[in-house]
C-alpha cells in the first residue's frame, strides 16, 4: 500500500536565485507554447481559406494545388515539430 501524499515529488523553493531561475524557465517554456499556438491558429486560418478558395497564398511559389498543399503540409510539420521540442522543454 503506498501513501502518494506522503512526501511531495517537488521540492520547496528555498531561495530568491532559484525561485527567479524557475520563474524565468516557465515564463520561456509557457512563451514558446503561445508562439507555437499562434502558429498553428494562423496555419489553421490559412488552410480554411485555402480550401474554400478565398486565397491562393502559396501560388507563387507552387503551380498547381496539389504543390499548394504540399507547401502547406510541409509548413504543418513543421509546426507539428517546433511544437513537439517546446512540449519536450517543459516536461524536461
Amino acid at each position: 500500500m503506498s501513501e502518494p501524499d506522503r512526501e511531495p515529488t517537488e521540492t520547496t523553493t528555498t531561495s530568491k536565485q532559484e525561485a527567479e531561475e524557475e520563474g524565468q524557465w516557465m515564463a520561456r517554456n509557457w512563451i514558446g507554447i503561445a508562439v507555437v499556438s499562434i502558429f498553428s491558429l494562423l496555419l489553421i486560418m490559412l488552410a480554411a481559406m485555402q480550401f474554400t478558395g478565398l486565397i491562393d497564398i502559396f501560388a507563387p511559389i507552387a503551380e498547381t494545388e496539389g504543390q499548394q498543399w504540399g507547401v502547406f503540409f510541409v509548413l504543418a510539420l513543421i509546426v507539428i515539430i517546433v511544437g513537439g521540442w517546446s512540449w519536450k522543454a517543459i516536461m524536461s
